[in-house]
């Protein structure tokens, strides 16, 4: 396995959190004209939001595969990092109670 580029958690996270700014600006742009239709009484905003929401969700699968397959062999390589170092105390402990 590839080492994973540092800060991958950030740079998806930043990335996931563009794409949704950008539905939600493209979202309340079109409530705005009519494109889409707008919330019932005052809940404008949180229709957009919803609406943003659903939009950028399926985007970001699609588009962020490799940002988040980076993600993931990151925290994996952590996770084995730190199993191991638990593994090694246990053994140590192990030892030193004998």
């Amino acid at each position: 396995m590839s080492a994973a580029k540092p800060g991958a958690t950030i740079r998806y996270t930043a990335m996931r959190l563009s794409i949704f700014v950008g539905c939600l600006v493209v979202t309340a742009v079109a409530v705005h004209f009519g494109l889409f239709p707008s919330g019932a009484n005052d809940s404008d905003f949180v229709w957009v939001i919803l609406l943003a929401l659903v939009l950028s969700a399926p985007l970001s699968f699609v588009l962020l595969r490799k940002q988040r397959d980076e993600m993931s062999a990151q925290i994996v390589a952590r996770v084995d990092r730190t199993k191991a170092r638990l593994d090694a105390n246990r053994t140590r402990e192990d030892h030193v109670a004998q």
